[in-house]
Parts: structure tokens; C-alpha cells; sequence
């Protein structure tokens, strides 16, 4: 066995290209391969090293190649029962570090799966962190440069900021500030910093102005859950009241 070969195969929505032989510098089958793949609408695959005996650095520029073509795709592709000695050739040029490598091919299946219930919970997170409850209280907020805090009022608020209106707002856009307000019951009083990043223009936004929108800066997962929490129960809350 020396000279690559390569077949494809389909498990489920996956394209699976069973290598075999010498993976070097007469290995633009693999590209080729991985090409029409993409074109017949397999997007997702994985690159089975079982029965690879060899690669090399020609190999590696092809394996790369092909690799990128998929990424370009917006596909994904993985590599699957890499012997000890291949990882070696792969940790020399760092691909190991790039490259998703997985010890069966059975592994490498499963991990699309387990990565679409990830993508499904992110999507979740995401969707609660940008839930936005209209308010009206206090705050209290000042820059790193002055002493005295001015007043404030919050007029929305989310797990990731809030837009907060003042009868005068010097603030910067990138402009750190320590604010300190109160929701109540929970979480209660909190004292956190924010990052200006968005101040609102006379022009376009004559209702809110002068306002400016705060991030949150370093804010730790606790306190975060306990905003989000917040913000649920409240958007919760006014739903049944219109209800």
C-alpha cells in the first residue's frame, strides 16, 4: 500500500473519506474528493486516518488545503482514528492545535451531534441575554477621572447593559464608569462598572435624548444569572398583568 486512496461514504448527513495509503505529496485525490463533496451538499465531514500509514509535510499542505475549502464552505471537517505517530507529524506544524482530532470515527460522528445541542443551548443563552425590561429607576453612575456620582435614570436593562438617561452626558464612547443601582427584591443593590457604548443622537433619537447605552464591564456569571433572573421574572410578570 503507497499511493493514496480515498472513498467516500455517508453516514446520515455526514461525508465520510476513507483514507488510506501514503498521505504526501501525491494526495490531491483528497482535494479533489473533498471538493465534490461539497458540491453534492456534504458539508460536515470527517477524514477516517484508519488505514493512513504515512504523512508528510506535502501531505499536510494538501490535508490544509482541503481543510480551508471547507471552511470556506461554511462546513466543517474532522479527522478521525489518528494514530500516535500521525499526531506527532501534526504537533510538529502546530495542525494539531487548527485540526479536530478524534481517536474513532465513531467519536468524531457523535461530536457533530453534541455540537448542535451546544449550538442549540447557545442559542438559548443568547436569546435570554438580550431580553430587554423596560424600566424607570435610579442610578448613580461617574468615571474613573471624577469623584462625584451623578443621578440617573435606567430606562431598559438586559443580562449584557442598559440604556441609562441624565439631564447631562459628558461620558465617551469606550469610557469606563462605576454605576451603583438597585433592583429589586433581587439581586438588590449592586455597585459593577460598565463600558460606554453607544451615546444617543439629538437627531435620530430626539425621545431618549441625552442617553447613552452601558455594557457590562467584567461582570461575573453570578451576578449576570441574577440580572438575567431578574429581567425573566419582570418581562414575566408585565405579560400577565396585560394578560
Amino acid at each position: 500500500m503507497g499511493m493514496l486512496e480515498v472513498n467516500f461514504k455517508k453516514v446520515k448527513l455526514i461525508g465520510v473519506l476513507d483514507l488510506s495509503g501514503h498521505v504526501d505529496i501525491n494526495s490531491s485525490s483528497l482535494v479533489e474528493k473533498v471538493g465534490w463533496a461539497l458540491e453534492n451538499g456534504y458539508k460536515d465531514l470527517v477524514c477516517d486516518f484508519q488505514d493512513v500509514e504515512i504523512i508528510d509535510y506535502a501531505g499536510m499542505s494538501a490535508l490544509a488545503i482541503a481543510y480551508k475549502n471547507v471552511i470556506n464552505h461554511g462546513g466543517r471537517m474532522k479527522f478521525a482514528s489518528v494514530a500516535v505517530h500521525i499526531r506527532k507529524v501534526f504537533n510538529l506544524v502546530c495542525l494539531d492545535r487548527v485540526f479536530e482530532l478524534y481517536d474513532s470515527l465513531d467519536t468524531a460522528l457523535r461530536s457533530f451531534e453534541d455540537e448542535k445541542i451546544i449550538s442549540e443551548i447557545q442559542k438559548k443563552q443568547l436569546r435570554r441575554r438580550f431580553k430587554r425590561l423596560p424600566l424607570d429607576i435610579g442610578i448613580e453612575f461617574k468615571s474613573k477621572k471624577e469623584d462625584k456620582f451623578q443621578q440617573g435614570k435606567v430606562l431598559n436593562i438586559s443580562a449584557v447593559g442598559m440604556l441609562v438617561f441624565a439631564e447631562k452626558v459628558t461620558c465617551k464612547l469606550g469610557e469606563i464608569l462605576d454605576i451603583k443601582l438597585t433592583l429589586r427584591p433581587s439581586p438588590g443593590f449592586l455597585e459593577i462598572e460598565t463600558v460606554v457604548v453607544w451615546l444617543v443622537e439629538k437627531n435620530i433619537q430626539p425621545q431618549l435624548y441625552p442617553a447613552m447605552g452601558l455594557e457590562f464591564y467584567h461582570l461575573d456569571n453570578i451576578t449576570q444569572e441574577k440580572i438575567v433572573e431578574f429581567v425573566e421574572r419582570n418581562l414575566a410578570r408585565n405579560t400577565a398583568d396585560e394578560g
